[in-house]
């Protein structure tokens, strides 16, 4: 079997779409089209069911993806990394939600980028869960971390860590609603304060008010900044109500910057996952770094 042909078809596999695969592989799309035309006809069984938008894998395309693309991505490590050139490093490429990375991950990863025979380069990427994967699958990253378990067999996740949601805002506005107030009405008493979030949605404010109100926020959000970190900036200097992941806001909180404003029994969680492409780990950079942040991730509880 042409290994063109099984590139060709891992890459549409994974981009779910022959437009987006011609564009990875540098090819017109009727030359893709076409080269999976000719891996069907000998495989004798359709791999991809058209659809308006992009592909859909059959059942044999999923088995043959699951068997191929590991051997060819070691494959193609092998061609990026030379078989002469042992003094190079191999190059990590990571991609996660910018916080989380920044504060988290790339401080761990950084102690195996030395030149001790088993470090690696590092290359970091930031964004959302659904282009952390999409990128993934393309090959153009090695490992991810989300905050969203992939589906299928293409990709593996293993969780890393829960990470404590917490609602906290200035002193002010503590002293401003009273801590009577704010143990007695619960989100009543909040629906006047500003709100910062990181999107329009409210996603961290609206699944706080969900899990622990059983409700949803009544006010809009006054200052949207698509960073955490400057979300909690602007709550320690006083623009409103927040909910933060604990780690983040944790040296805020000790040094009275922040303040909670509630305290419940069971606070809302959200889970990360270590996500490689299957087979993968076969690879020993992205092995030990799988295994590293794994380690990193018991003290982070």
């Amino acid at each position: 079997m042409d290994l063109a042909l099984l590139r060709t078809f891992v890459t549409v596999h994974r981009a779910g779409s022959f437009t987006r695969a011609a564009a990875l592989l540098g090819l017109s799309q009727p030359a893709v089209t076409s080269q999976i035309r000719t891996l069907e006809r000998q495989l004798g069984r359709p791999l991809f069911l058209r659809q308006a938008r992009g592909v859909t894998p059959t059942t044999m395309g999923d088995e043959l993806a699951h068997k191929a693309a590991p051997h060819l991505d070691a494959l193609v490590e092998i061609t990026e990394t030379g078989l002469d050139d042992e003094s190079s490093l191999r190059t990590l490429h990571l991609a996660g939600p910018p916080e989380f990375t920044a504060e988290r991950a790339l401080p761990a990863l950084t102690e195996l980028t030395g030149d001790d025979g088993q470090g690696f380069a590092l290359r970091a990427s930031f964004g959302n869960a659904e282009e952390t994967l999409e990128g993934l699958a393309a090959g153009h990253h090695d490992l991810a971390i989300t905050t969203a378990r992939p589906r299928g067999a293409l990709l593996t996740a293993t969780p890393l860590c829960d990470e404590e949601h917490v609602l906290v805002a200035a002193p002010r506005w503590e002293d401003r609603i009273g801590s009577a107030m704010l143990r007695s009405k619960g989100a009543h008493a909040l629906e006047d304060v500003p709100v910062v979030e990181v999107h329009e949605s409210l996603p961290f404010v609206s699944r706080y008010w969900a899990s622990v109100y059983d409700s949803r926020p009544a006010a809009p959000g006054t200052v949207i900044v698509p960073d955490l970190r400057a979300v909690l900036a602007c709550a320690v200097a006083g623009a409103g109500l927040t909910v933060l992941p604990r780690y983040l806001c944790a040296a805020a909180l000790d040094r009275g910057d922040v303040v909670p404003l509630h305290d419940p029994p069971v606070p809302p969680l959200r889970t990360y996952f270590l996500v490689v492409r299957t087979g993968t780990l076969a690879m020993p950079h992205i092995a030990r770094a799988h295994e590293w942040l794994l380690r990193a991730a018991a003290d982070w509880a």
